[in-house]
């Protein structure tokens, strides 16, 4: 049995003993990897260097972008080094290191996606104070707080976390060190100095999440009200990319942290864990710039033939 003071590093869960399965995992991963660096740099670079979207969407839509780089570079480098050198191992600070930023970019994203559901209503249910509610500071205010919520809550999970006494071992059930699993290693009667901070994040996330649908049920009001089909069309298009990675990101946070524990198997895990933190990160660029007119005609102008107009 070991202590979590004796603890100096984890090991996390190992993918197929075959070198084959090794490298195609490793594979796999990089093709997601840059698919992300491509997709969100591309999203980073348009808004920043097209003056025309520099307005209150595309300011959160790069933070989006930021926020979408540096969670799944936070888990997928090391798992694909893991694969390519055929180990298991990662430090306790890196291990620390994980849990933090994946907690503070996950829940800052979370947090982002709420307000950017606010500037969707305000565009639509009152477009005349749209500068006025969402002018260039409030923007600032607003992305500052959603970062600086994710911030504190990453701390205090963290802290949290790894203030437990961990008697169980090391090996993390994982191919990164998820909270779920470390937690498994703690002594089974500290579980109850996490429940306050479940509580409490469950609150948060439900209050989030209510905010979202207020917004768009008036959205879609407003937009119902639009007497033409062209201008309704066109009221859907800036919303549907953005309740399409809203539904993403939410369906499968809940189902990887509420799942029954008849199908909480390994493999199970493993899956839900890719499709939350690895998944999103990669498919968000994709929705954005595939329903955004105007993200695409910059982009056939930064590429010439990337995008042909529509």
């Amino acid at each position: 049995m070991a202590n979590s003071s004796s603890i100096t590093h984890f090991l996390l869960l190992p993918f197929p003993g075959t070198r084959q399965l090794q490298l195609l995992h490793f594979c796999l991963f990089l093709a997601i990897y840059l698919a992300a660096l491509l997709g969100n740099g591309l999203i980073i670079t348009t808004i920043a260097w097209d003056h025309h979207l520099h307005t209150p969407m595309y300011f959160f839509l790069l933070n989006l972008a930021l926020l979408d780089l540096g969670a799944i570079s936070t888990t997928v480098p090391k798992s694909m080094v893991n694969s390519l050198r055929d180990t298991r191992d990662i430090s306790y600070a890196g291990c620390a290191a994980q849990v933090f930023l994946l907690f503070f970019l996950l829940s800052s994203e979370y947090f982002l996606l709420t307000t950017m559901s606010y500037d969707r209503y305000v565009a639509i249910c009152r477009p005349l104070h749209y500068e006025t509610l969402l002018g260039s500071r409030v923007c600032l205010h607003l992305a500052a707080v959603a970062w600086g919520c994710g911030f504190l809550y990453a701390l205090l999970h963290t802290a949290n976390t790894f203030s437990l006494p961990l008697c169980q071992g090391n090996a993390v059930d994982q191919f990164f060190c998820e909270v779920p699993q470390i937690l498994k290693l703690s002594c089974s009667t500290s579980y109850l100095r996490e429940l306050w901070l479940l509580v409490a994040s469950a609150c948060l996330v439900f209050g989030c999440f209510v905010l979202i649908v207020v917004s768009y049920v008036q959205i879609f009001r407003a937009v119902l009200r639009i007497p033409s089909q062209q201008g309704r069309h066109k009221a859907f298009a800036t919303c549907l990319p953005h309740l399409a990675v809203v539904s993403l990101f939410v369906s499968t946070g809940i189902f990887a942290y509420l799942k029954t524990p008849s199908i909480s198997s390994t493999s199970c895990n493993l899956v839900l864990s890719v499709l939350y933190s690895v998944v999103p990160p990669a498919v968000n660029p994709l929705i954005y710039s595939l329903r955004n007119q105007e993200i695409k005609d910059v982009l056939s102008k930064l590429i010439p033939g990337c995008f042909q107009k529509q």
